[in-house]
């Protein structure tokens, strides 16, 4: 080989070389202050790093005993994935003591927020001591209660790892500005108290309560309720927000399923984003003397429809007592109460 030839291997060797160095610094590399967005997802996986996923592979214990899985037995009279490939989940889906098991030696963190203002907190004895029953039962949670009225919480009893923290919120003369305001007020506990010591977060309406368990098989990185009373209905008249002007829009023909305002979650980080960007939205409107058909839900579905949840549950996971069980609902988990809207809301 002629000196020619040596110096041309010599430089494409140092080449490839330095191309190899530079993919290694930016597939691995720290986000840098300038780039980093809050709540920013990276492949799917709100990090603080590109190659960090807090989700990770879900372990198993090694040799637990469960239920052999199957492929061809199975719920056969609902739909179990979306078309994103994301889970529905339902009564017979999930083996609760297997997933129990795998989630226990991480240690996780739950928080759930719950408002009561006004003649609302009424129903917070039945939420709190139903949740003690089945939300997340055997795990860390830390339940904050925001409210007018703190001296008309309840005293309830609660397991060992888990507590209360009761928060002061103004009264309002709307119930759409109570409605209104719970996503900043989320996004704000989460900034100020949650991101740095809680895992998951779930938003859950007060005027509801337990009937069976709510665990671990709801966890994701953004969990979406789908509504009761809107799962058969044909997208086209579901109640979205329809008025272009808004920032909560959806028009004919478009959107997925229709979710509850009065439940969702998931990782902290998804949350976050989740609500500071629907809060920004509805400021938007409100510059421009707009309010969505459904305020808060109106927005939440207008993200959602964007942002895909990456865990969908089904209506057993929030549906209405005044409502007979329909023949795919297997259990109600959570549900909300019979009431009387006029004599509980400022103005009704």
């Amino acid at each position: 080989m002629n000196l020619l030839s040596i110096k041309a291997v010599s430089g494409i060797f140092l080449f490839v070389l330095l191309l190899g160095v530079m993919y290694n610094f930016n597939t691995n590399r720290t986000l840098e202050p300038s780039e980093k967005t809050e709540g920013t997802s990276v492949d799917g996986c709100a990090a603080k790093t590109i190659t960090f996923c807090p989700e990770g592979h879900l372990k198993s214990p090694d040799h637990l005993k469960y239920k052999q899985p199957s492929i061809i037995h199975g719920r056969t009279n609902v739909v179990t994935v979306t078309p994103w490939l994301a889970p529905v989940v339902w009564e017979g889906s999930f083996n609760p003591n297997l997933l129990d098991a795998i989630y226990k030696p991480k240690n996780i963190s739950i928080a759930a927020t719950v408002f009561a203002v006004g003649k609302y907190t009424m129903f917070l004895k039945d939420f709190l001591e139903t949740a003690e029953q089945h939300f997340f039962v055997g795990f860390t949670v830390h339940m904050h209660v925001f409210t007018d009225k703190p001296k008309e919480v309840p005293k309830v009893k609660m397991a060992a790892g888990r507590k209360l923290t009761v928060h002061t919120v103004p009264s309002a003369d709307r119930w759409q500005e109570i409605s209104a305001r719970r996503m900043e007020i989320i996004q704000k506990l989460i900034e100020e108290e949650l991101q740095d010591n809680t895992d998951y977060i779930f938003c859950l309406d007060v005027d509801s309560k337990f009937y069976d368990r709510w665990g671990t098989e709801s966890l994701d990185r953004l969990v979406a309720v789908i509504h009761p009373g809107y799962y058969k209905t044909n997208r086209d008249v579901l109640p979205y927000e329809r008025r272009p002007s808004s920032k909560a829009y959806i028009g004919l023909g478009e959107g997925d399923f229709y979710y509850c305002g009065g439940a969702y979650g998931g990782q902290v980080q998804e949350v976050h984003q989740l609500t500071k960007t629907c809060s920004e939205n509805f400021k938007d409107d409100a510059k421009k003397g707009i309010e969505a058909a459904w305020q808060e839900e109106s927005h939440l579905n207008r993200y959602m429809w964007i942002n895909k949840p990456t865990k969908l549950l089904s209506p057993e996971y929030l549906w209405q007592d005044f409502k007979s069980k329909e023949p795919e609902i297997h259990t109600i988990r959570f549900s909300g109460v019979i009431k009387n809207y006029a004599a509980i809301r400022p103005n009704a």
